[in-house]
């Protein structure tokens, strides 16, 4: 090979990795340098202060065997990803169908689904806490009034999750907009011509819309999952109103009220890292996350023909 031919493919290289830095240092500093931090911290025993120190397994140990919250938190968390995704996905396709049928007075509904997505998480899960409140709250008042049980909702280790599931539905405009505008890109001669094949309603859902909004469902999954893993702020806020305990320093809470059913995993990371200043359990949690949310959405891309057509 030609000094000439060397010296050219060194500049295209140097070129390439020239338009590629801003993506390589994002990566290195974002993502690979806090990784490779987690992994060697869950090994060590840190404080955040004193210089940590090598303990082995032992951080490992005390989270699967001895940290009360863990597990509880887990079941939670696995329980919200596989209803609360579920409920979110149907009903946000369910309204998006329902809003592009919808001859007149599309914009208003339009609206009205959305607005409640723009409500900041901590004031809407405390109106919906007060809302819900079994003894003076409105919707209990109601159920009542026409004879149907009246649930504990966040006070009730039975109803937590569901209102946790019912706070998510209600914030639905998200999943709304972006199922909508794939219902609207559905060719409208598909539709047709299945008609004239004497296709029922749900015939034409499942071998026309379906198939055309498939990419999307599994992008609607594949980010509700990630996020779902993530849930911490709204059954932190529901478990702290619902308690009595909103606010002011002094006073006491045991995360996941009530019964620990409120719990999730990112919750028991906070509680690890910045109440009991026990890094390393906490790095131990936070690479149990990583793992899960890597693990679901393999297994969601991997069955992707369960959701894309033969032509994706």
């Amino acid at each position: 090979m030609s000094r000439a031919l060397r010296a050219k493919r060194r500049r295209s290289a140097l070129r390439t990795l020239g338009f590629l830095s801003p993506w390589l240092i994002g990566f290195a500093v974002f993502f690979a340098y806090p990784l490779v931090s987690t992994v060697y911290f869950s090994f060590m025993e840190y404080d955040g202060f004193a210089p940590p120190v090598w303990v082995g397994l032992k951080n490992w140990s005390y989270v699967f065997n001895d940290y009360v919250f863990f597990w509880p938190a887990l079941r939670n968390t696995l329980w919200l990803v596989a209803v609360m995704v579920s409920l979110r996905v149907l009903f946000g396709i369910g309204i998006g169908l329902l809003i592009t049928k919808i001859k007149t007075g599309a914009g208003v509904f339009r609206t009205l689904f959305y607005l409640p997505y723009l409500a900041p998480p901590v004031a809407a899960t405390m109106s919906f806490v007060f809302l819900l409140n079994p003894g003076t709250g409105p919707a209990n008042t109601i159920l009542e009034s026409v004879g149907l049980p009246a649930p504990g909702w966040f006070t009730d280790p039975a109803w937590s999750k569901p209102s946790l599931t019912i706070l998510a539905l209600w914030g639905i405009g998200d999943l709304m907009v972006i199922f909508m505008a794939a219902l609207l890109d559905v060719p409208k001669e598909q539709y047709e011509a299945a008609e004239l094949d004497g296709a029922r309603a749900w015939q034409r859902f499942r071998y026309v819309t379906f198939p055309n909004i498939s990419p999307i469902v599994l992008f609607a999954v594949v980010t509700g999952v990630i996020a779902t893993m993530q849930y911490y702020t709204e059954p932190l806020v529901a478990a702290k109103v619902a308690s009595g305990v909103i606010g002011g320093s002094g006073q006491q809470f045991e995360p996941g009220y009530p019964d620990r059913t409120t719990l999730t995993v990112p919750q028991t990371i906070y509680n690890l890292g910045f109440q009991r200043f026990d890094t390393g359990a906490a790095c131990v949690v936070a690479l149990v996350l990583f793992a899960l949310a890597m693990a679901f959405t393999a297994i969601l891309m991997r069955r992707r023909s369960g959701f894309m057509s033969a032509e994706d």
